[in-house]
């Protein structure tokens, strides 16, 4: 049945009701809910809180910062954010709705600053270009049996327990963590399972389950529409964009002030998992992943944690593993300048505080949630936490920033080398085995399933 026949079935099928309540919904009615929904939405979008720390955020603010973090001028910031902030004060939705669309513009419409250092450097567009640069190290056999099984299990519980570790302390800044918990070595409360990092990968295993090795950035973005009913910052413009037809890469591109974030970093772990001992093709399934809401050095966030994962199920020597997933990144790239400048500071200092502080100094500028300083405080919690669990994830912590998806990934990778029986209890008792998420169609799992359901997976793509 053709569109239009369709159609005419539903119109000459339609009988007009008589409306026997005088009460009964009518449009103003009908109109309320979504209006609450829509106000409530940007009024988070100007002033919110994180769920699991309860960090300050203002998205409008950081869109403004994330497009000068990429070399850009956006013109008249002070009085439209002035503007913004004030109808939010005065409750008045209307103005408030009219300042959100116009930072939007002047964010998309924004002038090249040819003084900024950020056009020092060569973009990486695309998988191939970027695969060019590099040296990827030959693919290394793994035997899929239940000792890869159990690997990936204690790669599973790791980024949970990280992701749970850290949410109760993201968006802060070291010395206020000081300040306010000490030297956090510990859960701070009660942890959950709840994340919002993990629902992309999800979405990324039931994508690879279903088309294997032919799949696609489309087939994964059909999984997050399917399946992931919000996102924030990039993902969320990634989501809308989605919606509206637009695909894989411009749903990463189009209008989205924060492409260079931490939204692709935080998930490329999976990447290492599904593609075990291959860095050429952990990297190519990141970058497939990332371009759905990320651009540039955003990806090679995602390509970054996606060979370190990899390299993780064939070599024991962390300190290796970092500088061999470093060379792996364009070292003319600005994500790759970063990322040479923590390693660095790792080979020059005794402490991991004396090699924080400088890429703390430097990046300050960039937005919490930024790749950059995160990007920083991955590598040297590895590096000073020596394949010890709860250092490594005390390290990642005192470093502050974005500390759930910087521990998630990073311990991750920990214990995929160590094993299972690595993770001390009292970190892996409070989780136990049951995975809540809020992702449609898994919205309850174990842990221990979604291992040998990422093992199952993995296996057939090495066939």
């Amino acid at each position: 049945m053709r569109a239009w026949e369709r159609e005419k079935e539903i119109l000459y099928g339609s009988i007009p009701v008589e409306f026997e309540d005088e009460n009964a919904v009518v449009w103003e009615e009908a109109a309320e809910g979504p209006e609450e929904l829509a106000d409530q939405l940007v009024k988070i979008h100007w002033r919110s809180t994180t769920p699991g720390s309860k960090a300050r955020e203002s998205i409008m603010t950081a869109a403004i910062q994330s497009v000068e973090n990429k070399g850009m001028i956006v013109d008249d910031t002070d009085e439209l954010l002035d503007e913004g902030f004030r109808a939010l004060e005065e409750g008045d939705m209307v103005a408030l709705h009219k300042a959100t669309i116009r930072v939007m513009e002047v964010c998309e419409n924004a002038r090249k600053d040819n003084a900024s250092d950020y056009w020092d450097q060569t973009f990486y567009d695309s998988f191939d270009d970027y695969a060019k640069a590099v040296t990827f190290p030959e693919k290394k056999t793994v035997v899929f049996d239940d000792n890869f099984i159990s690997r990936q299990h204690a790669g599973w519980l790791a980024q949970i327990i990280g992701g749970a570790y850290g949410t109760c302390i993201e968006g802060y800044t070291t010395d206020n963590i000081m300040k306010a918990y000490g030297i956090v070595d510990r859960y701070i409360r009660k942890p959950h399972t709840y994340n919002d990092d993990i629902t992309y990968e999800l979405a990324l295993l039931c994508a690879y389950d279903e088309f294997g090795k032919e799949t696609t950035s489309k087939n994964i973005a059909d999984e997050w529409v399917a399946r992931i009913p919000m996102g924030w910052s990039a993902e969320d413009i990634a989501l809308t964009n989605l919606k509206a037809g637009i695909k894989p890469p411009q749903s990463g591109l189009f209008n989205n002030p924060f492409n260079e974030w931490i939204g692709a970093q935080m998930r490329g772990v999976v990447c290492g998992q599904i593609f075990p001992g291959d860095p050429y093709a952990a990297a190519r399934c990141a970058w497939q992943d990332a371009e759905i809401s990320h651009a540039r050095n955003g990806i090679l966030g995602e390509v970054f944690n996606a060979v370190m994962a990899s390299l993780a199920f064939v070599e024991s020597d962390i300190r290796s593993i970092i500088k061999e997933a470093v060379d792996m990144i364009p070292a003319d790239s600005e994500y790759g300048k970063v990322i040479r400048f923590a390693l660095e500071q790792c080979e020059t200092h005794d402490d991991y505080m004396d090699a924080w502080r400088p890429c703390e100094s430097r990046y300050d500028h960039y937005n919490w949630i930024h790749a950059y300083p995160n990007a920083c405080a991955e590598i040297i919690a590895l590096w000073y936490g020596e394949l010890d669990f709860t250092k490594t994830l005390t390290v990642c912590g005192m470093c502050g920033q974005d500390v759930d998806c910087n521990a998630a990934q990073i311990i991750t990778i920990v214990a995929i080398i160590n094993g299972l029986d690595s993770i001390p209890d009292c970190w892996k008792k409070p989780i136990g085995d049951e995975l809540d998420t809020y992702v449609r169609g898994l919205k309850k799992m174990s842990i221990s399933g979604l291992s040998r359901w990422t093992a199952e997976i993995a296996a057939k793509l090495a066939d």
